[in-house]
């Protein structure tokens, strides 16, 4: 197959889109596909302009400049290419290639709902809001859909508002990185590189400073924890510095100098972290897939999260489920009281009982495997390509 991958731009701050860029592209190149990566190069961009002014020199480049060169391209390409957009957010450039085979890779409509007003916690400007409407806009020309998790083709099929000729679900495979270890040789590795004492265990969040993952209620959660509890663990953040809000959160924490924020570790020390925690903390408010989940699990640690799809479509029966914190500041405390009181039960279960939820999580994972992922990815690429010469109609949702 000869295959073209849309991506973000390079110049964007974006490390998970990227990265899932590459494991595609690389991929399928190791399986003797002919691969080529499109994405917009920074040429207005770079200009000597205030910080303010960049993103709209950002998006000159990404929807004038860009357009322009795809149309010229699309000329010297086969004819049996299959275009691919590596995330459902470069919605805009799919009318460029509707016509042609092409596939979207869907990874979660967190902004799309936010600018539509589901999501209280994320409220979105005039600008914003209009930006994900042109983003809709686009991904609406589609036909074919590949989404990471039902909870997401559920949210696709909501947006679209019909049903594509195609719509897959295909999770995403773990990194081998993340496997069980050594509980102890696990926590001496990670003391050793961050110089904090985790010998008696600690308690885990991975993630960074957006809204949804939600740091601001695992620092609620941990302060209410520690008042009713006579165990002391240390609280480990790690990913991002924290932003000037959370500072604020835990320069007020009454327990302080026992949550630390950890960056710029690689994914060797992330897994470390993992094994030797006590417990992963992840009550997060949205989620595409919910990677930390299958991760922890993975490396054989028990796992905290909400209890809402697709948290749930991760976790299955493997991990203990929280309601979501709620958006109104006033129930915040009462529901950081009681996750407390259920992380307290979840240190304090027998030997027995976590080693149950150890194996549920570990055998939970098998269904998040890498090699099986882009074998199931080919075989939806090659049915596309080989179903271009017949076009079916979309059916609306209302009579389908």
């Amino acid at each position: 197959m000869n295959l073209v991958f849309f991506t973000h731009p390079p110049f964007l701050d974006s490390q998970s889109m990227p990265r899932y860029a590459k494991w595609l592209s690389e991929s399928m190149k190791a399986r003797g596909h002919e691969v080529t990566v499109w994405a917009p190069q920074p040429y207005w961009y770079r200009l000597p302009v205030p910080r303010t002014l960049k993103k709209w020199l950002g998006y000159i480049d990404q929807y004038i400049l860009f357009p322009r060169q795809v149309k010229r391209r699309i000329r010297q390409q086969p004819p049996n290419s299959l275009y691919i957009f590596t995330d459902n957010a470069l919605g805009p450039w799919v009318p460029l290639v509707a016509r042609q085979p092409h596939l979207i890779h869907c990874h979660d409509f967190t902004a799309q709902r936010s600018a539509v007003g589901e999501i209280p916690e994320n409220p979105t400007g005039f600008t914003g809001r209009r930006y994900q409407a042109l983003i809709r806009q686009g991904y609406r020309k589609g036909t074919h859909f590949l989404s990471i998790s039902e909870k997401t083709r559920l949210d696709l099929h909501r947006f679209l508002g019909f049903r594509p000729q195609t719509s897959e679900v295909v999770y995403n495979g773990l990194n081998p990185v993340y496997q069980v270890r050594d509980v102890e040789l696990s926590r001496e590795e990670l003391q050793e590189k961050i110089q904090i004492n985790l010998a008696n265990g600690y308690l885990l969040h991975v993630g960074g400073n957006q809204w949804y993952k939600n740091r601001k209620g695992v620092l609620k959660m941990y302060e209410a924890w520690r008042k009713q509890s006579h165990q002391v663990l240390p609280l480990l953040l790690i990913g991002d510095a924290p932003s000037a809000e959370l500072q604020v959160m835990w320069q007020a924490n009454d327990y302080q100098q026992d949550i630390h924020f950890v960056s710029q570790l690689t994914d060797r020390f992330v897994s470390y972290a993992y094994a030797g925690a006590s417990a992963f903390l992840f009550p997060s408010l949205a989620e595409g897939f919910g990677w930390p989940i299958a991760e922890a699990m993975a490396c054989g640690c028990p796992v905290f999260t909400t209890n809402e799809a697709p948290m749930t479509e991760v976790a299955g029966d493997a991990a203990v489920l929280i309601p979501r914190m709620p958006a109104e500041t006033i129930a915040q405390q009462a529901w950081a009281a009681e996750a407390g009181q259920t992380l307290e039960s979840v240190l304090n279960a027998s030997a027995t009982a976590k080693t149950a939820r150890r194996e549920l999580g570990l055998a939970q994972v098998h269904r998040f495997n890498a090699r099986q992922a882009i074998i199931e990815i080919e075989h939806i690429y090659e049915g596309i390509l080989a179903r271009t010469q017949t076009t079916l109609p979309q059916t609306d949702l209302q009579t389908a």
